[in-house]
């Protein structure tokens, strides 16, 4: 938790985990720590796990909880560690929290409650239930709408941004690229903005973000961190290459529902022992492993090919 005080050192790639599950369905341990450890090899700038890529809602409290000791222990503070830590309900989002601090995290990403559809005002308490409750660890909202059918809109942000010294950031996952540009406007520079779209990953650097979270780091850690890196070297032209160039990885995450494609190349590259989804996932049909290999090919220069 050595970033926890300066939670605007959480910057660049902060890579998404998918939850590996064994072929019976249970959390394989041994995987999760693999690929925390390809992660830091290849230059991810931080870790999260718990967040939509990671299948949550699939999950009991206890099962998320151990995952999230688990790769805060093959973390060991090497770079920022932000899981997600939300639910749909109040007290399994305090209990989350409360296991991701006790863990050593050095933020928690905090999704807003889906399927309820509450107002601003009942979003504004929310987030601020869990920030007076955990007054020292930094709260990041992540707004899904895409997910959970509201959107917290950026009045609120800023209103919750100004009236509690912990809530430091969004991860923004909404392809309206004007809602980026007007929380930004709305809370200063000083907020900590990640994009949680792919292919607004680059842009959003552009307006004064401070990163991504985007899934398509389970694919190609390096060289999603490389595009943060040449930004931020004023190399523009790299940084755009290596976005264009990721284009049909980010293709392959969606050709069916998210992480199932992803784990089906993770498996294919020998770094998951099964492919497994819960449902109400299923794993890649048959149908779609043509176009998943043909994105995959595309995209190869892009990723490391799998290899240990």
């Amino acid at each position: 938790m050595k970033f926890r005080s300066d939670p605007t050192a959480i910057r660049g790639s902060v890579a998404p985990l998918i939850t590996p599950f064994a072929a019976d369905g249970s959390l394989d341990e041994a995987a999760l720590r693999g690929l925390v450890r390809w992660q830091l090899q290849a230059g991810s700038h931080g870790l999260s796990i718990g967040g939509s890529t990671g299948e949550p809602a699939a999950q009991t409290i206890a099962e998320r909880a151990r995952a999230i000791t688990v790769v805060a222990d093959e973390v060991a503070d090497a770079v920022p560690f932000v899981p997600g830590t939300g639910s749909a309900k109040l007290d399994e989002t305090l209990e989350l929290t409360a296991a991701a601090r006790d863990a050593g995290a050095d933020a928690a990403l905090v999704i807003t409650p889906y399927y309820a559809r509450p107002t601003q005002e009942a979003l504004y308490r929310w987030f601020a239930t869990v920030a007076d409750e955990f007054p020292d660890l930094p709260i990041l909202i992540y707004n899904v709408p895409s997910r959970t059918a509201v959107d917290v809109a950026p009045e609120t942000v800023a209103r919750l941004h100004r009236d509690h010294d912990n809530i430091v950031g969004i991860k923004e996952t909404t392809k309206d690229f004007e809602h980026f540009s007007r929380v930004l406007r709305a809370c200063g520079p000083d907020l900590v903005v990640w994009s949680g779209i792919e292919l607004l990953g680059l842009p959003l650097l552009a307006l004064g973000g401070a990163g991504f979270v985007s899934a398509v780091a389970n694919l190609a850690p390096a060289a999603v961190a490389r595009m943060f890196e040449a930004w931020e070297a004023g190399d523009h032209a790299t940084a755009r290459e290596i976005h264009f160039g990721l284009h049909p990885l980010v293709d392959l995450l969606f050709v069916e529902t998210n992480p199932a494609p992803a784990k089906w190349v993770l498996h294919r590259w020998g770094r998951l022992s099964s492919p497994h989804v819960r449902m109400p996932l299923l794993p890649l049909s048959d149908a779609a492993v043509p176009e998943v290999e043909r994105l995959l090919a595309e995209g190869a220069p892009f990723t490391d090919g799998g290899a240990s």
